[in-house]
């Protein structure tokens, strides 16, 4: 008796479903916004792994200074991550996509602030044929704030904080988006026919066409080269940090090019992305083992930061096509920018062009290569017009970039005084340690 009571009232629920179920409204989504929702929320899931390469990038550079630089590269991350979400929206983000706003033929937009659309706020209805205005802004803003991360590593251990700051502020409001406009915008570099699906070239080339500029202007940190013009090695304080740092900045790979294909609104599509994943990892690996390989070629031993440097490089490399190539080709072309890094490394030593963490070669010269391999294996893609806009966008980098240097070097100075840079610039800059329990290196 006492079961058949406990079971009345389920018995109850099975003999009376209506009295809940059919007075529930039905939420299911139209057709028409789920093809919206869907990519909306690709945007977003994306812009968070991107986000993430903040983190990666931090701990990568965090991992290749000496300790007594440490803090100042942490601090540097966080702030020029901060300041480029700020100037993308007052700036930058207008100006790369200026709609019906371009102002010289295709070549600069309009000065304006971003505005996301107050859906749900007050009830306006968005254009359900792409995602939500707030994703993609989101989305885009974590490529322009990668592209100041580039900056940050070659440029270590010797640059003051404040001018590197305003020179982050200028990269992320104008130098970035103007030329990032000329092909993610519409502008002449893309009805030209111009190829970069996730930015070997729009993002990767540029941060390594402003960091060399910078490097050539600031000049090599004391005692990297001695007076017969040999390199001097300088390790990092902390090669697990390093690793830590690649393989964030490895996953958060997937969101940078998966994202990139903008749409998740058919099978078509989401078939696209997984296929894009599989190739930027296999294109990270390439480059990787090329250079683990190379380098016990080269140097008899293996060199971690060189593997490290080589599965960015392989990465940066597929970035400007991660979606046509096969896996082996993804891999082939992977292992070449894993391959260029090995050779590039030395041959900036040779020029004495000290860039602390290998970004020049991993960022500008693999993403160069990138750009060309679109020809590999898209049929679209034309080399004439992939070299012509190779040159357009590292002129206009480098010589704006170099023109910011020299009149920050000329009016308030960017590099540290000997006894601050030999003493190290956190506590110089920061009055603060990584590791204060410890001694420095």
């Amino acid at each position: 008796m006492k079961t058949l009571l406990k079971l009345a009232p389920v018995a109850a629920l099975i003999a009376a479903p209506s009295l809940g179920l059919a007075q529930e409204a039905d939420v299911t989504p139209p057709n028409s916004e789920i093809g919206f929702i869907f990519t909306t929320f690709m945007f977003l899931v994306a812009g968070f792994l991107v986000f993430w390469m903040a983190a990666g990038f931090a701990m990568l550079e965090a991992g290749l200074v000496r300790s007594k630089n440490v803090t100042m590269q942490l601090t540097k991350n966080i702030s020029l991550f901060s300041l480029a979400a700020i100037f993308y929206y007052l700036i930058g983000y207008n100006l790369m996509y200026p709609g019906d706003g371009w102002s010289v033929d295709g070549i600069l937009g309009a000065f304006a602030f971003a505005a996301l659309e107050p859906v749900g706020l007050a009830g306006a209805e968005p254009d359900l044929t792409y995602a939500s205005v707030g994703s993609d802004f989101f989305f885009q803003l974590m490529f322009c704030a990668t592209t100041a991360s580039i900056v940050s590593g070659t440029l270590a251990e010797r640059i003051k904080l404040w001018p590197f700051l305003i020179f982050v502020i200028v990269l992320t409001a104008l130098i970035y988006p103007i030329q990032a406009s000329w092909k993610w915008g519409g502008g002449f570099l893309d009805g030209m026919g111009f190829l970069d699906f996730a930015g070997s070239t729009v993002v990767h080339s540029v941060g390594g066409w402003a960091a060399l500029a910078g490097a050539l202007i600031l000049g090599p940190r004391i005692g990297k080269y001695n007076k017969d013009g040999k390199t001097v090695p300088i390790p990092g304080s902390n090669l697990p940090l390093a690793t830590l740092g690649t393989f964030i900045l490895w996953l958060g790979w997937f969101g940078f090019n998966g994202g990139s294909q903008l749409y998740m609104d058919t099978a078509g599509n989401v078939a696209d992305i997984s296929r894009i994943f599989s190739n930027t990892n296999t294109a990270a690996a390439g480059g990787a083992i090329a250079a683990l390989i190379l380098s016990q070629v080269m140097y008899k031993k293996p060199d971690l930061t060189m593997v490290l440097n080589g599965a960015l490089a392989g990465l940066v490399s597929i970035t400007a096509e991660p979606l046509t190539p096969s896996l082996g080709a993804a891999t082939l072309i992977g292992a070449v920018g894993g391959a260029i890094v090995v050779f590039a490394v030395p041959f900036l030593d040779k020029l004495k062009i000290d860039d602390v963490v290998g970004a020049i070669p991993v960022h500008l010269f693999a993403g160069i290569w990138g750009t060309i391999a679109v020809v590999l294996t898209n049929g679209d893609a034309s080399i004439g017009t992939q070299l012509y806009s190779i040159l357009v966008v590292g002129i206009f980098t480098f010589v704006v970039s170099g023109v910011v240097w020299f009149i920050l070097k000329s009016t308030m100075g960017i590099r540290v005084g000997e006894e601050e840079e030999i003493n190290g610039l956190d506590m110089a800059e920061l009055g603060m340690e990584a590791y204060p329990e410890f001694s420095k290196g």
